[in-house]
């Protein structure tokens, strides 16, 4: 019987898990994302789910992926903010000059405003 109730949670929450899939946001360009179910797991695999489902599109069209950018919830995983991985991406035709380098950069933790002398 215990065996039973706590399929039935895991399949509960499982269901509560959220995936995207592939959203266009622009020219040549998607996005994909995927959610924890609970605070209780770790990013890196939904980070790898999301970058092979972008990974298949593109190569579903005969194209060749090329990472935009890619975020990550930040803990604490509470009340709804559960481990997250989010990529954007762009399919290139071969030879595409977009896919001699990867196009990630950090994002700066601090960022300076100069404003000009008055």
């Amino acid at each position: 019987m215990k065996y039973c109730f706590a399929a039935i949670v895991a399949a509960a929450m499982a269901g509560c898990a959220s995936n995207t899939g592939i959203i266009p946001i622009g020219t040549d360009t998607y996005m994909v994302s995927r959610q924890a179910a609970t605070g209780f797991s770790g990013s890196g695999n939904l980070k790898a789910e999301a970058f092979q489902e972008a990974n298949a599109y593109c190569t579903g069209r005969g194209k060749s992926l090329q990472v935009v950018s890619t975020q990550e919830a930040q803990p604490p995983f509470v009340f709804g903010n559960y481990p997250k991985a989010e990529v954007q991406f762009m399919c290139l035709n071969a030879g595409d000059a977009e896919l001699a380098r990867p196009k990630l950069k950090p994002k700066a933790d601090v960022s300076i405003e100069v404003k000009p002398a008055s």
